[in-house]
């Protein structure tokens, strides 16, 4: 089967094709369950990475707290993308302050960003970043921000989007006896 008959099929069953159109929404404490599947799998999609891949055996319940005292905190937001009544995409952005001795005193601070695999490269990230800046300039906010795993699919589209490298982040775990170890496994 080819894509263009694939997404034909699609159509005809009822399903949604990238030719419908993407919305973008805040989430309320009403999508707090989609809101926790999207984030736990972003999770999930990076169970390789040194931080990401140690998730504790509750990380559901802790999600479920956690996730719905930032969907009620006024300094941030959830956005989630739609198409076809199918949420497609979630993007979190926080109104952060800066240091004190730095400019500026206030920036957004993008996080926890998913795209179902299926629908990746059809403008869903586009659509979230669009809503994301759409939200910092009616904050004031002239500056963003984000962490990602480097050297990925996701790393080249937020350079696609304009955003630079400007530092890093390096992890060494510590052992009981005091002494410290890189990251990488052993084999």
């Amino acid at each position: 089967m080819t894509a263009a008959s694939g997404a034909r099929a699609k159509a005809a069953s009822g399903g949604t094709t990238e030719r419908t159109p993407i919305t973008v929404r805040a989430a309320t404490i009403d999508d707090l369950d989609i809101v926790v599947e999207l984030r736990l799998a972003l999770l999930r999609e990076n169970g390789e990475h040194p931080v990401y891949g140690r998730l504790r055996r509750d990380v559901r319940d802790r999600a479920i707290s956690l996730f719905a005292a930032q969907l009620e905190h006024p300094s941030e937001t959830i956005f989630l993308a739609e198409r076809g009544g199918e949420t497609i995409g979630i993007l979190r952005c926080v109104e952060s302050t800066g240091s004190p001795l730095l400019i500026p005193v206030r920036y957004c601070y993008i996080s926890s960003v998913y795209v179902r695999p299926s629908v990746r490269r059809s403008g869903v990230l586009r659509a979230l970043f669009a809503r994301a800046t759409e939200w910092c300039t009616e904050r004031g906010l002239d500056e963003m921000r984000l962490h990602n795993v480097p050297d990925t699919t996701a790393s080249r589209a937020w350079s696609a989007l304009g955003f630079d490298v400007v530092e890093e982040v390096r992890m060494r775990r510590v052992t009981n006896d005091g002494e410290a170890t890189g990251t990488r496994r052993r084999r």
